[in-house]
């Protein structure tokens, strides 16, 4: 996918950017290493803002997102699951004019955008509207698809005693019958400073990764890679006084401990 062949770029810029002196630098590279990927080359040396990185990959997300948004997304079994993972789901119609949604496509990334999980999801009910504009779910996108029940818990074995990050997350759990605690939860579209974008409204992903990352997405078909992954972009550019706010709300964890695992 576009947005994972460049979080290199991007994360080692939110963290330039959320740096206040050479000390504390050096310190945060200890303490949340960030891997490589050998099929990706970067450039070691670039004068480029954060935005114009950031901007390079908006015309690869628009000309791509149509047929990426059919693919499944590239799993690296290896990779570390760690304390956070963003979640993203796409769902199709299901009733009378489709009016209700069930699942059917599911993604989970970890703290540094790796693809942990990604599958399509037989849906339990007949499908009368696939969204296909939207959700890029098609027919054939469900041939081969997995059985809800098995899925669901796939992915509740995954954010266990995790920390989960997405936007509108309520409609998530809801598709996939699940619960998570509200002080586990990141939801991009309650945090108060993105709110505020939106003039105390709920903001659209689209918006916020515009106004907050300079990136262009969703132009076509929605992939929940892509949704996903931009989530976990944005915590973590506000992951500091994101968790101040929830520490002084649910009184829970502490610095020290927030830093151990990613």
């Amino acid at each position: 996918m576009s947005v994972s062949s460049n979080w290199q770029k991007i994360k080692n810029k939110i963290a330039q950017e959320g740096t206040p002196n050479k000390s504390n630098k050096s310190k945060r590279r200890r303490e949340e290493p960030i891997p490589t990927y050998k099929s990706i080359k970067y450039s070691k040396s670039s004068s480029k803002t954060f935005k114009e990185e950031v901007s390079s990959i908006n015309k690869l997300c628009s000309d791509n997102i149509e047929r990426d948004s059919l693919r499944i997304g590239k799993l690296n079994h290896q990779a570390k699951i760690g304390k956070y993972v963003s979640i993203d789901c796409e769902m199709v119609g299901v009733g009378p004019e489709g009016e209700r949604s069930v699942l059917a496509r599911v993604t989970v990334v970890n703290y540094h955008g790796v693809v942990i999980l990604d599958k399509y999801v037989r849906p339990t009910e007949y499908v009368t509207d696939f969204r296909t504009d939207v959700s890029g779910i098609t027919p054939k996108s469900l041939v081969n698809s997995y059985d809800f029940k098995d899925v669901q818990l796939e992915v509740a074995n995954i954010i266990k005693n995790r920390i989960v990050v997405g936007h509108a997350l309520y409609h998530d759990f809801k598709t996939l019958m699940l619960n998570h605690p509200r002080k586990m939860r990141r939801d991009t579209s309650m945090y108060a400073p993105f709110r505020r974008i939106a003039r105390g409204k709920t903001p659209s992903l689209k918006r916020l990764a515009k106004e907050e990352l300079g990136m262009t997405i969703q132009e076509g078909r929605h992939s929940s890679v892509e949704d996903a992954q931009v989530c976990m972009l944005l915590y973590r550019k506000h992951k500091g006084p994101w968790e101040q706010m929830m520490r002084t709300i649910f009184k829970i964890g502490s610095k020290k401990s927030d830093r151990k695992q990613k």
